[in-house]
């Protein structure tokens, strides 16, 4: 198979939580670790970050990945999901796998793949370390996809786990509450390693504070620190939390003096994130006048971040392309939005996408008015077409949204 079949095979053949959502879900860790033996153990090759959290993982993993390149080493980066190109979910030093990576492990493996009934998430995690180990990386940062106790990423013992933080998302996997999704998150907290988190509450503190006494690990708690204001690329008001998480994670990474990371690194590697690893989609500007921002904030927690900083923006009319998938609570997130704004209400080309209609009448109910598109990019070329140089524009709602803009 060349690439496209390949990712075409990819893509049809396993359930994949990013387009089925509840099907794609595994209950345990078996088949990731069958997998990991089938291919010889690479993640034991391998010195890791372990990143979770409901929100800024994606945003921390890429700062960690720049300041470490900006130290000299050689690193290796795992996350999920892709935006526009599958190779983005693996990366060293910024660079995308290659095409020819990809099929010659999909085309060995395949026959494996498919008696097992692997999940496209769990051979693209099997991917991730085998191509690290045999590229001989110095260090990887290594996201979760989703929760953290039974993620596929979760065969590998860290040199430092990290929690971002908690919110309610993916309840149906989850849990309902916040103690209960800490304790899926803080499943990554292995015996004996140091374990920081990001951003704590009354109810989620003492989760952590049990699991890491129960695993004997030394916990940060980073949000306590006292931030030096390191300036960055990424502009999103929710990366001052993210900072500190990373902060608090090269302290202790330069702690274990396995690796040598200094002020002028963490300086230049907050910087240059996106020159660096290619991050993209967390408020991001793509026009001036107006001003165009998309952000791939698509659950409560985010959102609420997103709408107060655009709450900031000095514009005349605000244009917002929304679009979500079909399992989000629309009761606890269109409430965030703003009424006084012009909705251009789509759907994203991928099954999980909530029909555009059902949208705007769910969306009419807050009191969000707008209209329905064909198509994401329907709706923004409309966007642009309706708004002055004064205005301001805001696309997002699901990752997909900013995808497809992208």
């Amino acid at each position: 198979m060349n690439y496209q079949e390949t990712i075409n095979w990819m893509f049809n053949q396993l359930p994949m939580y990013q387009l089925q959502g509840a099907s794609a879900y595994k209950k345990d860790l078996t088949n990731a670790y069958l997998l990991a033996n089938h291919l010889d153990n690479p993640q034991q090759k391998l010195k890791c970050i372990h990143v979770a959290g409901t929100n800024g993982k994606g945003s921390t993993s890429h700062m960690l990945a720049s300041i470490l390149q900006e130290a000299g080493y050689k690193v290796g980066l795992y996350t999920s999901p892709h935006l526009k190109d599958y190779r983005e979910r693996i990366k060293i030093n910024g660079i995308k796998i290659s095409e020819d990576f990809v099929c010659d492990f999909i085309n060995k493996n395949k026959a494996f793949f498919e008696t097992n009934d692997m999940s496209f998430f769990e051979m693209t995690v099997g991917l991730a370390f085998d191509y690290f180990a045999k590229e001989k990386v110095d260090i990887a940062i290594i996201e979760v996809g989703m929760g953290g106790r039974l993620d596929a990423t979760n065969i590998i013992t860290p040199l430092i786990s990290v929690i971002t933080n908690i919110a309610l998302d993916h309840t149906q996997f989850l849990g309902n509450t916040p103690e209960a999704i800490a304790y899926e998150k803080a499943g990554i907290i292995k015996p004996g390693i140091p374990v920081v988190i990001g951003e704590y509450t009354n109810e989620t503190k003492p989760v952590f504070l049990a699991k890491a006494a129960a695993t004997n690990s030394e916990i940060f708690f980073a949000s306590d620190l006292i931030s030096q204001n390191y300036p960055s690329v990424l502009l999103g008001d929710y990366q001052v939390h993210n900072k500190k998480t990373v902060l608090q994670t090269i302290a202790v990474v330069n702690s274990q003096k396995e690796f040598k990371i200094y002020e002028t690194d963490i300086k230049s590697g907050l910087l240059n994130v996106v020159k660096n690893t290619g991050l993209e989609g967390r408020w991001q500007q793509l026009g001036e006048s107006p001003k165009i921002i998309c952000d791939t904030a698509h659950n409560k927690n985010g959102l609420e971040i997103v709408m107060k900083q655009i709450q900031k923006e000095k514009y005349d009319t605000l244009h917002i392309v929304l679009g979500v998938v079909n399992d989000k609570d629309l009761d606890e997130v269109l409430p965030l939005f703003p009424t006084d704004a012009i909705y251009y209400f789509c759907k994203s080309n991928i099954p999980r996408g909530l029909d555009a209609q059902i949208l705007k009448e769910k969306a009419a109910h807050f009191n969000l008015k707008g209209e329905v598109y064909n198509s994401v990019s329907e709706s923004y070329h409309q966007a642009l077409q309706n708004a002055s140089k004064t205005d301001f524009i805001y696309l997002g709602g699901s990752t997909f949204v900013v995808a497809e803009i992208l």
